[in-house]
């Protein structure tokens, strides 16, 4: 696979080649023909912004495979997010309930705050929810996380660099990173 710069022609024939089994793949996992459509879509652009050029049509189903596949699970991680975050709305007094704009802002937020700690080691992770969330000390943290004291510190480290990180992007005005 090289990176050459594909002509309109080979993403048309790209995309007549394999949109219709990409196409079943995802509605074979999904079960939603609309997704699937949506997520199809998304592939293709993708491979329109990355460019590559394929070796054969294994290799480009490969590649939309692959991407396909994450695509799947952004869905769904996504659909966890939000369940979660409507299962809390539901559960809020109604006269504490936030606007449907500050609601699609949390959620949004919630979305990025998620794919922050996905980022993370799974251990930080864990290290910076058990510490802030429950509000355990490090030695606690790691005697059930099974590290040291001072492996809970460098990922706490980490972790908190992360979170400044993402405090950072979300003050920036939009369109400056």
């Amino acid at each position: 696979m090289s990176t050459a710069e594909p002509t309109k022609d080979t993403i048309h024939s790209l995309y007549l080649d394999h949109h219709s089994w990409l196409l079943k793949l995802l509605q074979r996992r999904l079960g939603s023909a609309d997704d699937a459509a949506d997520l199809a879509q998304d592939a293709f652009l993708r491979l329109m912004a990355r460019a590559p050029q394929f070796d054969s049509q294994g290799n480009a189903r490969a590649y939309l495979t692959t991407v396909a596949k994450g695509l799947c699970v952004d869905l769904w991680r996504r659909r966890e997010v939000e369940a979660a975050w409507l299962e809390t709305l539901k559960s809020a007094p109604e006269a504490s309930m936030p606007s449907p704009e500050h609601q699609a802002l949390v959620f949004e937020s919630l979305l990025e705050l998620d794919a922050m700690l996905r980022r993370l080691p799974e251990k930080a992770s864990r290290a910076l929810i058990l510490s802030r969330l429950e509000g355990m000390t490090y030695r606690a943290i790691g005697e059930r996380l099974g590290i040291s004291e001072r492996m809970v510190k460098k990922y706490m480290a980490r972790a908190i660099y992360e979170c400044a990180v993402f405090e950072m992007e979300l003050e920036a005005p939009s369109g400056v990173e």
